[in-house]
């Protein structure tokens, strides 16, 4: 009976530290609805290791030229505008491929994205992708895609150091982002997945290469008619 009552104790002592965590996380997720974040875990973990000098600023998303937006929308997540946070086509793709012998490729989203790298730590483990999830739910609930873009444009690495829209144009290209062009904003949405691997500044053939396909791609979506509607609102 006793190790039944401390047990039971036990218990709800975890149940109400867990129910505090999502309590937590979700109120910080409805202030960053508003307040920009001041920085995230990934900037955090590279100050860490990398030492403080981080070159990045936070720049509203109507100073950021709308062609970045669909670069990154066209090469990392085309069904961005209409799915809930989770790309479930994507991913029934992912599972397909590696069913039939190929790699197991990610199928993020941009919010899935957002919720890594400004609360988490890098990695492919179960608990860190349920919370991923949890904090992309929270995004998706509380935060809209316009929101959702703004603050994946102004944390994404897109080189060494390099977060954010502003800092990248500005390092890359010796301007505002505000006047990146159609292909500049394709190059920096290349590098997103690499970006200490592959260069906006020098670009190698496979730089160069998928420039040429994202461009493809954001001329199939529509241009920047696509995403007029949720970037006016």
């Amino acid at each position: 009976m006793r190790h039944t009552r401390v047990a039971r104790r036990v218990l709800t002592a975890a149940l109400a530290v867990v129910g505090i965590l999502l309590a937590a996380s979700a109120l910080v997720v409805l202030v960053l609805r508003w307040a920009d974040p001041p920085t995230s875990a990934f900037m955090l973990e590279a100050r860490a290791a990398e030492g403080p000098l981080i070159h990045q600023h936070w720049v509203p998303i109507e100073r950021i030229s709308p062609w970045l937006a669909l670069a990154v929308v066209a090469s990392e997540d085309q069904r961005f505008p209409n799915h809930f946070g989770f790309d479930l086509e994507a991913i029934a793709e992912a599972l397909h491929e590696h069913a039939e012998g190929e790699g197991l490729r990610g199928a993020s989203t941009i919010s899935q994205q957002v919720a890594k790298n400004l609360f988490l730590w890098p990695g492919r483990n179960l608990v860190r992708k349920g919370i991923e999830a949890w904090f992309t739910v929270l995004l998706e609930t509380f935060w809209s895609k316009r929101r959702i873009l703004e603050v994946y444009l102004n944390i994404a690495q897109f080189g060494p150091r390099t977060f954010g829209a502003g800092a990248a144009a500005e390092r890359y290209f010796h301007q505002s982002p505000a006047r990146l062009s159609r292909r500049q904003a394709a190059r920096m949405a290349v590098v997103l997945p690499d970006p200490d691997g592959l260069s906006v500044s020098h670009p190698s053939s496979y730089v160069l290469q998928r420039e040429r396909w994202v461009l493809g791609q954001m001329s199939q979506l529509g241009g920047r008619s696509y995403l007029a509607d949720m970037l006016s609102r």
